[in-house]
């Protein structure tokens, strides 16, 4: 049988070719990260395999990553892995989140992992290849099989490769990474549930007050998880948005605290959606008095959940929001060795 449809029948692939994990690619594979192939990461829900440091390597090469990949493949694996992030449900979802890989450091820039114009699409062999990787092992470790055990009702291209770096190199502010506690210059890869960018087209606002309510806006549609969950988020500016708040004055942290005020919904509006029910909105971390029709309710229901980065390119004129999952994901951050 041919190598590449040996592997179609085996259910061993994505829908696209793979290559094949012969021992000498495995080898060297393994000498992109010193660390012990035997060494255990956990369990993949919810086929519940073991992941080991060999049994990345292996889907690293069967995606098409090079060697010098495999610290940032690792640590992604780890970061998911965390009880905190809850792969099993994001697994079993009926929604299309998907792990986004959010990636900062000098190991970034030095593999060729790509946080500038087009990053979430083709053309950049380290954030699609590492991406790929990802999800071959909740496939294969963990069984997370369409129709099976992911229930995903569309699913989403995402669902593919999901990986970019942060465009440091364009951004005027500290690395996401500083943000959530780590020194500048660590490499640091951190995980996130989210569904795919919904773009926020904006050519014309040359003021913080233009730009961020549409942006406000589309991270608190109806529909959205956000609005009926307190569950995390990702504005990712382009460097051009990015510089328009910076002329005015704002940091991170100012648009970051703005975002937050300006994104939220009217009882009286929350009463219109679909996924309206008293006893959801008992489970957010304040009090709402579903009687008063005119109180203001938060998207961002706790700050700490929405993360605010620069990535895209120039020209750049609009923001991309990736919606959250149910709440039961949290955020999560690795650190590691390049």
């Amino acid at each position: 049988m041919d190598e590449f449809e040996f592997f179609f029948e085996k259910e061993w692939s994505d829908g696209l070719p793979v290559v094949p994990p012969t021992e000498a690619r495995i080898a060297a594979m393994l000498k992109g990260a010193r660390r012990d192939p035997e060494e255990a990461l956990g369990q993949v829900p919810p086929g519940l395999a073991e992941a080991t440091v060999r049994s990345v390597a292996v889907h690293a090469v069967m995606a098409g990553c090079k060697p010098e990949y495999l610290p940032v493949l690792l640590a992604g694996v780890e970061a998911v892995l965390d009880p905190a992030f809850n792969i099993a449900g994001v697994q079993a979802t009926l929604a299309p989140a998907a792990p986004l890989l959010i990636v900062n450091g000098p190991y970034a820039r030095k593999i060729g992992l790509h946080g500038g114009l087009g990053c979430f699409g083709p053309g950049f062999r380290a954030n699609a290849t590492i991406g790929r990787a990802l999800r071959l092992i909740l496939m294969n470790l963990g069984s997370g099989l369409p129709g099976i055990t992911t229930m995903s009702s569309f699913s989403h291209p995402a669902r593919f490769t999901y990986c970019i770096a942060e465009n440091e190199a364009e951004s005027p502010w500290e690395a996401l990474s500083v943000t959530r506690g780590f020194g500048p210059g660590e490499n640091v890869a951190t995980a996130v549930a989210a569904e795919g960018p919904v773009m926020v087209w904006d050519d014309a606002s040359a003021s913080p007050d233009r730009l961020l309510p549409p942006v406000a806006e589309v991270m608190s549609h109806l529909g959205c998880w956000n609005v009926w969950a307190s569950t995390d988020q990702v504005v990712a500016l382009t460097p051009q948005q990015a510089a328009i708040c910076t002329k005015a004055g704002l940091g991170k942290a100012d648009v970051h605290r703005r975002l937050c005020g300006l994104a939220g919904r009217t009882v009286r509006e929350l009463k219109r959606g679909g996924q309206f029910r008293p006893s959801r909105i008992a489970d957010f971390p304040f009090p709402v008095d579903l009687e008063d029709d005119d109180l203001w309710v938060p998207t961002v229901k706790e700050p700490e959940r929405l993360l605010v980065i620069v990535a895209g390119g120039v020209p750049g004129p609009m923001t991309a929001v990736m919606h959250g999952w149910n709440g039961t994901s949290r955020i999560v951050s690795r650190a590691f060795e390049g």
